[in-house]
């Protein structure tokens, strides 16, 4: 019987390719998503994948998201956590809502939706959460405390809950992707992309959505057992831990 997989933010980026992996791979997969219900509709169209939209901030919304989606596809055996936001800007101007927004989206997240699938899979003793970092988490980012911060915790998180969950047949592991060639990096200016970002990725381009989703499917895989707290960075070489 196919494992159920479940993706925060899976319907757009790189969660989109998460998704698409998960399900090429025989995984039964949904995919939630926040507010762009014309991108979610259409991704649905195209894949089949059934898609659920709530705010990944709210620990209620969470719990009865879950609840529908084990409801409608099965109880969830892959956790993607994948959702984020940012809202940048230097710290001595920051507002307390970007603030409360990056980290209520971006690492609050992390328990709302673990909170939620951690006891069916000790009960059931297997389950696989992977945690999608960043590398601004890793070396810190002008102009992203909020995010970097955020993305900072989600690895400290992974590595507490891989300890506590590790005898019970649950791996808890993140990815810290660095600049994807997704739509937000897209929009960044041609010449600030050719000059400023990749003469620091000593791979000489952007890495690929479809490159972060490889690394999920491992670490989802049952063979991935024994890897549990582990941080993959798939950042092109341009900060290496």
């Amino acid at each position: 019987m196919a494992r159920v997989a479940l993706v925060t933010g899976g319907t757009r980026g790189i969660g989109a390719a998460i998704s698409k992996a998960l399900k090429a791979a025989g995984y039964k997969v949904a995919a939630s998503y926040a507010g762009n219900d014309a991108a979610a509709e259409k991704f649905k169209a195209e894949t089949g994948i059934a898609v659920y939209k709530w705010d990944v901030s709210s620990f209620d919304a969470c719990a009865a998201g879950v609840k529908q989606v084990e409801a409608e596809v099965g109880p969830v055996d892959v956790l993607v956590n994948n959702a984020g936001i940012t809202k940048d800007g230097a710290f001595h101007k920051m507002s307390l809502e970007q603030w409360n927004a990056v980290i209520g989206t971006n690492l609050g997240s992390l328990f709302n939706m673990s909170r939620q699938v951690i006891e069916g899979m000790r009960g059931r003793k297997f389950g696989r959460i992977i945690n999608i970092s960043s590398i601004n988490g890793q070396k810190g980012q002008f102009g992203q405390v909020n995010y970097s911060a955020a993305k900072a915790g989600e690895i400290g998180f992974t590595k507490a809950l891989a300890l506590e969950n590790a005898k019970g047949g649950v791996t808890v592991n993140a990815i810290c992707p660095g600049y994807i060639n997704t739509e937000m990096v897209q929009a960044v200016p041609k010449d600030v992309l050719e000059k400023s970002i990749l003469p620091l990725i000593p791979i000489g381009r952007l890495g690929e959505p479809e490159e972060i989703a490889r690394a999920v499917v491992f670490l989802a895989a049952d063979e991935a057992g024994a890897i549990t707290g582990s941080t993959l960075s798939v950042n092109g070489g341009q900060y290496m831990v």
